[in-house]
């Protein structure tokens, strides 16, 4: 039976935090979209009727929608529908599409309860806790038991590793496990016998990305150490090699102390051509 670390999880979570007010359904995407909520998504859906964009495209932002949440299409004057559908935590909005067209919706953020509900999208939009909780609820046979598929996307987004050690060397002082747990690491237990293998997860950082700034002064500047005070040769005036002028040598300056060839031109014990004619064939 798997065993849960029992560090205390954080009360805020990637998830559980609030949505950004300024994002709009045009620059909503399918990794952003599991950043807001609900009604995040019906603020977004209130544009719709002043832009026409969006509702020439309303299928394409459903689509990126649906992707973080289950959406139902219901008709508003149906109440018992949209009662049952409120007891299963759906919220309910009617979107006005203009020239007296609405649509309501029930839409309801997709639970991630399996580790098969993890996607590339979303696994860096829950907490190493909720990720232990998954991994709770699906593991028997360790961390080599997921598909390589599921590794890949989990570690995509958290630094992962695992030891296995008897049950009584496991929380040995000074450990692996207590070093892991001090660095902010959750941990699963998997029971294995008399052995316990220990998975640790940690949210990996934010890769870093420059970001080019601009000023109005001096243009863009990415961040990097500033060349404007390194001088540039110009050599743009230079005249080129092939114009320089070659002085010609003195021939009475010349004499065997200062003249010397830079190669060695080796003699043939063959016969000497007498003239360039003896090295062409006779046709």
């Amino acid at each position: 039976m798997a065993k849960k670390s029992t560090k205390k999880a954080e009360t805020t979570s990637a998830e559980e935090n609030s949505s950004n007010k300024a994002m709009s359904l045009k620059t909503l995407t399918k990794s952003t979209v599991w950043d807001v909520q609900e009604n995040d998504i019906f603020r977004m859906l209130e544009t719709a009727e002043k832009d026409a964009e969006i509702k020439e495209n309303l299928r394409h932002f459903a689509g990126i929608i649906r992707s973080a949440f289950l959406i139902e299409e219901v008709k508003e004057d149906d109440k018992a529908t949209c009662e049952k559908l409120t007891k299963q935590d759906y919220k309910i909005g009617t979107i006005n599409l203009g020239d007296n067209a609405k649509l309501t919706w029930a839409i309801k953020k997709r639970p991630i309860m399996r580790v098969t509900d993890l996607t590339y999208e979303n696994i860096r939009h829950i907490s190493a806790a909720k990720l232990i909780e998954v991994l709770d609820r699906n593991f028997g046979g360790g961390w080599d038991s997921l598909s390589q598929s599921i590794q890949d996307i989990i570690e995509s987004g958290f630094d992962i590793s695992t030891t296995t050690l008897p049950k009584d060397r496991l929380h040995k002082k000074g450990g692996m496990y207590e070093k892991k747990v001090a660095d902010g690491y959750e941990v699963l237990e998997v029971e294995k016998g008399s052995w316990v293998e220990a998975i640790f997860a940690k949210l990996k950082p934010e890769a870093y990305k420059p970001r080019m700034k601009f000023d109005d002064a001096k243009g863009f500047d990415d961040d990097e150490d500033d060349d404007s005070d390194v001088e540039i040769e110009d050599d743009y005036n230079k005249p080129d090699e092939d114009d320089v002028e070659i002085e010609e040598p003195n021939d009475d300056e010349i004499n065997e102390d200062n003249y010397r060839t830079t190669f060695d031109i080796e003699t043939s014990d063959e016969d000497d051509a007498e003239s360039l004619s003896d090295y062409i064939a006779d046709e």
